[in-house]
């Protein structure tokens, strides 16, 4: 499913390693920025970050010892970064540089799902729009219900896609940065280091100019090294472009748990017109076809909907590794339940992401064949509008019609499947505007 797609290069072990230094370097631009670290100690942790490279095969093995690979990662960078070295990784704990990472590898990987979202939903938006008017029956349980339109049900994909577009885009992403257990304790203490460093500098400064000490007094205005703190976590979440969280949410898993939800959700939404399609593919049933050849091992004639298995396999994957994602950590930072998050979140940004740009795919190229959906429409011989009947004949009369071979005999105007359609015109607008309107 996600081979050869975009979003397995950014979910790689490489974008993973990869991320966790863009962790560590947005970390040390962001202490710069705040007065922990020199400007220059930034720059040149910055610089390492961008050209260590790192085996992550290796990596993974020399992570065992600790159970998370930010420990000998920092080790590395601490040994490319020369007299930077002893300002990496101030004040964070390995779970703060790899809970940022792995929102960096889903930013970037919601990103590239989005944008095979919007691929998929362009297509549908002009099937919806080009076939409004084409008959065919919808079906309930299996089974023909009443009439509609192939507009409608395209519609119906795409008011899938824009509700899981939106519930994906609407969770945000936070940075994490709390120190040991949460406390922000030695990014405080830091701080506070500073100001009283700073204050007896300032006093040797007086003593040596022979003035008086408040004369040459620290800032005042300084904020309280707790507020400090407070500020540096923004300016990382900045650095990282991601949202600043209003507390480190280590035991917290309730974003991991939301983003798995909309991943599983965008995954439905993408699997619900694969099964269609592939129902409507049919031999029997012929009203669609994909432009894939979708060629069999043994069976030449064979035109298999091989786009739509795809996309179909990846929708039913998402929501089982979505299940671990979220568990509530005990205490103030979890032993196992964090960690469990890795491998299955990778794989539900690789399904999604391979599924949404298969899925654009798949429309881009859907053959929409009418005249079958006429002729199996006409396979009751008007008992598809039996419901309308209904409305204007009596029950023993209609019961007797019903019971009757061959097509039914009532007026031609209330056996019309066209004039039967109720609001479907005014739900394919009403879904092409809601599209639109997020389109312009």
């Amino acid at each position: 499913m996600r081979a050869g797609t975009r979003v397995e290069r950014l979910t790689s072990d490489a974008a993973w390693v990869r991320a966790m230094l863009d962790a560590e370097a947005a970390l040390a631009r962001a202490q710069a920025r705040a007065g922990y670290i020199p400007e220059r100690a930034a720059a040149l942790i910055t610089r390492a970050a961008a050209d260590l490279t790192v085996d992550p095969a290796g990596l993974a093995r020399r992570a065992r010892r600790s159970a998370t690979p930010v420990v000998p990662l920092v080790a590395d960078l601490r040994a490319a970064c020369g007299e930077a070295a002893a300002f990496v990784h101030k004040g964070a704990t390995s779970q703060d540089i790899m809970d940022s990472a792995a929102m960096l590898v889903a930013s970037r990987a919601v990103a590239e799902i989005t944008a095979g979202l919007d691929a998929a939903m362009r297509p549908l938006a002009a099937l919806a729009d080009r076939h409004r008017d084409t008959l065919m029956a919808a079906r309930t349980l299996g089974q023909q219900a009443v009439p509609t339109t192939f507009g409608l049900k395209a519609a119906g994909w795409l008011a899938g896609l824009l509700r899981a577009r939106d519930r994906l885009l609407a969770v945000r992403l936070p940075a994490q940065l709390g120190g040991a257990a949460g406390t922000l304790a030695a990014l405080v203490e830091a701080a506070q280091v500073d100001a009283v460093s700073a204050d007896a500098a300032h006093v040797e400064a007086a003593r040596v100019e022979a003035v008086p000490a408040d004369a040459v007094s620290a800032d005042a205005d300084a904020p309280p090294a707790r507020v400090s703190a407070l500020a540096l976590v923004d300016r990382y979440a900045e650095e990282l472009g991601l949202a600043a969280p209003p507390a480190p949410w280590h035991a917290d898993r309730t974003v991991v748990g939301e983003l798995g939800a909309a991943l599983a959700g965008t995954a439905e939404a993408l699997g619900k017109i694969a099964t269609d399609v592939i129902l409507l593919a049919q031999t029997e049933v012929g009203e669609v076809a994909e432009s894939a050849p979708g060629g069999s091992s043994a069976m030449p004639h064979k035109r298999n909907p091989a786009l739509s298995v795809l996309v179909r396999s990846a929708a039913m994957q998402v929501p089982v590794y979505a299940q671990p994602l979220g568990r509530t950590g005990e205490h103030e930072r979890a032993a196992g339940a964090w960690q469990a998050e890795w491998a299955p979140l990778r794989e539900c940004l690789r399904l999604t992401g391979g599924a949404a740009e298969t899925a654009a795919e798949l429309l881009a190229g859907l053959t929409v064949f009418p005249g079958r959906m006429r002729a199996n429409l006409d396979l009751t011989g008007g008992r598809v509008v039996s419901e309308r009947l209904a409305a204007h004949l009596p029950q023993d009369e209609l019961s007797a019609l019903l019971r009757a071979d061959g097509p039914l005999r009532a007026p031609d105007d209330l056996l019309d499947p066209a004039a039967y359609l109720g609001a479907a015109h005014e739900l394919i607008d009403r879904i092409l505007t809601a599209y639109h309107d997020r389109h312009p």
